[in-house]
């Protein structure tokens, strides 16, 4: 089948589980192929093929509503929806995003890209439906990475006690929830999720209810029935929360799948189908991946699976502040790395494998990982935390009120730092430049480039210096001369990269290079600018912002963040509470989320762009 010309599910209720094996391969070959050029996640997607026909089959979307947990693995949801022949731009500026979109398609009923929130999201569904009388399935699938999430484990316990009518599904494609007695468990398992048999346990307690001593028995019985549960300790879990447990089920067994959701749909409670998935299926490279690193990823050679590297040059900027910190902490055993999950995307395995003892990986959990650094920074530690700029926003209460409110010497690496690109608007690291700079005791830091790095962690290891955090991108780190001793920086101090007396452009981090373009450019046109590396957004350099004040020369500041909360943000009011009157423009993000696409066409046309900073210099100067 030519799965780019499907145009919504419903023709799957018509298929046989050999036509439906069939199509899964087709679907496997069309993803394989595609995710070759454009790039993608495509394991997680891979494993979930059989289940999604499967989900696709049974419930009717978008009537009923299926959400996706982190949306990561939605791309055979999307082709059955219509969209196979957009794969073509997926992750692409202006293309079919590679997350749940509102706007793509009415089967996708809930956007996401962060973890664990599909369970709380399908509670609300599910009381709004009760509440407004409407008959539907709601029905959240949910990795058994995602089920270690705090906000999923509270959800669970709501669903428990309200006895909320849900169907979750777990895709259980680590083994993380193991089976624990072997042939016996999946007997009873499958014992349990019998329709006869829970049809024979309601008519069964109905006869005990009528004997003569019915409480008596039935307490009896409910006590044996409790001592069996445990022996089945897969489902025990769900089940004392008050969630029927089915499973663990084969999820690319069509026979199987078909039974366990035509058993949950008539039960009026809410049911967990443990399904079991291979990630990477039917694609040896994928398959063979044990450590994440086809979890997402961009073009490969088909034939091979072999990634196809771009022409950057220099380290990663991930790898980068990794290994320096690992160089750091190989001579000093109070110097701990700790990270939600993320120890291939954030360079640290390399770390894990020499200090396993100093290495803590926790999970998707950013709110514990926060607060366990906390707690060891008052004991004498120095933690150091490798989070991604957007997931370090799920821990903003914790920032405040865990570490800067002690004023702990914790140091954050805040990973993708600025715009990430192909993941789009829920994976801009955008915002924590705004809400950091709210904290008193932070200090907050983003290099140029490799070597300036070095130094800031230097700086961070070797002061006292309450909470700090170095922002970098996502990339190659430019200009590493490995020649060069590291150097301890003086806090809150800018560096002035050129002199120039026609106007001062003020910026951090890699967009120094590029105002330096800007720069070069204009001397051409005999127009001098003043360059300043604020590699330290906060503390500020005051004692040079007092010196701009006075010369009364118009300033621009160009930062990849939100414009609101920003630096520049923070230089204007600094320039009005000192009664200094520079002409004051802001090149940022302003007040918009950023979809997904090529960074330099993103940055285009947001406007931190050569032409626009060279004609924003002119405006300013006439």
């Amino acid at each position: 089948m030519d799965v780019s010309k499907i145009k919504n599910p419903s023709f799957l209720k018509d298929l046989s589980h050999q036509e439906l094996e069939q199509l899964s391969s087709d679907i496997r070959k069309f993803l394989i192929e595609t995710c070759s050029v454009t790039g993608g996640h495509i394991g997680a997607n891979l494993g979930v093929v059989e289940l999604t026909l499967s989900l696709h089959k049974h419930f009717n979307s978008p009537v009923d509503k299926i959400l996706w947990d982190v949306g990561h693995q939605t791309y055979i949801h999307k082709i059955l929806t219509g969209r196979g022949h957009e794969f073509n731009s997926l992750r692409q500026y202006k293309g079919l995003c590679g997350f749940p979109k509102m706007k793509e398609s009415e089967h996708d009923v809930w956007e996401a890209g962060h973890s664990s929130t599909s369970l709380s999201a399908a509670v609300g569904m599910a009381k709004a439906r009760d509440i407004l009388g409407q008959d539907h399935h709601v029905v959240p699938v949910i990795g058994d990475g995602a089920l270690t999430g705090g906000m999923a484990l509270e959800a669970l316990n709501h669903i428990g006690h309200d006895k909320t009518n849900l169907t979750i599904i777990l895709n259980d494609n680590e083994m993380s929830i193991a089976p624990n007695v072997g042939a016996m468990h999946n007997m009873f398992a499958r014992i349990r999720s019998n329709q006869n048999y829970n049809r024979f346990k309601f008519d069964a307690e109905s006869l005990i209810n009528r004997l003569p001593g019915g409480d008596l028995l039935k307490d009896s019985a409910d006590k044996i029935k409790d001592s069996l549960k445990y022996l089945v300790v897969d489902g025990i879990f769900f089940e004392e929360l008050g969630i029927k447990y089915i499973g663990p089920v084969d999820g690319h067994n069509f026979k199987a799948l078909d039974e366990a959701i035509t058993v949950s749909k008539q039960m009026d409670k809410p049911v967990l189908i443990h399904v079991v998935t291979k990630k990477g299926k039917g694609y040896k490279p994928a398959e063979k991946d044990i450590i994440g690193t086809w979890h997402g990823l961009g073009p490969y050679k088909l034939e091979t699976g072999e990634v196809i590297k771009g022409n950057a040059e220099g380290p990663a900027w991930s790898a980068l502040m990794s290994d320096e910190v690992l160089a750091y902490a190989q001579q000093d055993k109070r110097i701990v790395a700790i990270t939600p999950a993320m120890p291939v995307g954030s360079k640290l395995t390399k770390f894990q494998q020499t200090l396993p003892e100093q290495f803590f990986d926790v999970g998707i959990a950013e709110q514990h990982a926060v607060t366990m650094a906390a707690g060891l920074a008052t004991q004498g530690m120095k933690p150091y935390v490798a989070i991604y700029s957007t997931f370090m926003q799920r821990a903003y209460d914790q920032l405040l009120h865990d570490v800067d409110r002690q004023n702990l010497n914790v140091l954050f690496g805040v990973d993708r730092a600025g715009l990430v690109g192909a993941d789009g608007e829920t994976h801009q690291g955008v915002f924590d430049v705004g809400f950091l700079s709210q904290f008193p005791n932070f200090t907050i830091m983003m290099p140029k480039d490799g070597n300036e790095a070095k130094n800031m962690i230097k700086t961070a290891f070797e002061t006292d210096h309450g909470p700090m955090a170095i922002r970098y991108p996502r990339g190659n780190a430019p200009l590493l001369d490995d020649s060069k001793d590291s150097e301890r920086l003086k806090i809150g101090s800018w560096n002035v990269e050129r002199n120039g007396d026609d106007l001062t452009i003020i910026s951090y981090g890699p967009t120094v290079s590029l105002v330096t373009e800007v720069a070069d450019e204009l001397l051409k046109e005999d127009i001098h600018i003043n360059i300043i590396n604020a590699r330290f957004i906060k503390p500020m350099d005051y004692e040079m912002l007092h010196n701009l004040g006075k010369a009364s020369k118009p300033i621009l500041t160009v930062e990849e963040a939100m414009l609101t909360g920003g630096l520049g943000s923070q230089i204007a009011t600094f320039m009005k509470d000192n009664d200094y009157h520079n002409t004051i423009r802001r090149i940022g993000i302003n007040d918009t989320y950023i979809e997904h696409g090529d960074v330099g066409l993103l940055l285009e046309d947001i406007g931190i762009s050569k032409s626009n900073i060279i004609s924003t210099v002119k405006s300013l100067i006439k």
